[in-house]
């Protein structure tokens, strides 16, 4: 399956993969709001051997084919990396 990756311009470490299909008026307005300004990364084809780095390809594919999108949001970091974070 086609798709278009892009980055949050408002959320740090934030993707939203778009079907070829799907065009950005088509989401749903909270989350337009929340995502900001769209930051386009590559083109990619997916299929169920594709690799992704921090999410199961299956999951990209069943949100692009359910609602034609999948937002992956930042990891979780343990506490102890989050206060390191903030506090360094």
């Amino acid at each position: 399956m086609n798709c278009q990756i892009f980055r949050s311009g408002k959320k740090d470490e934030t993707y939203l993969y778009l079907a070829a299909h799907q065009s950005f008026e088509e989401l749903p307005d909270d989350l337009c709001a929340m995502f900001g300004e769209p930051v386009f990364v590559m083109a990619l084809k997916l299929s169920s051997d594709s690799k992704l780095a921090r999410v199961k390809t299956q999951k990209v594919l069943d949100g692009l084919r359910e609602s034609g999108y999948f937002l992956q949001l930042p990891p979780k970091l343990p506490i102890e990396e989050e206060i390191s974070k903030r506090f360094s």
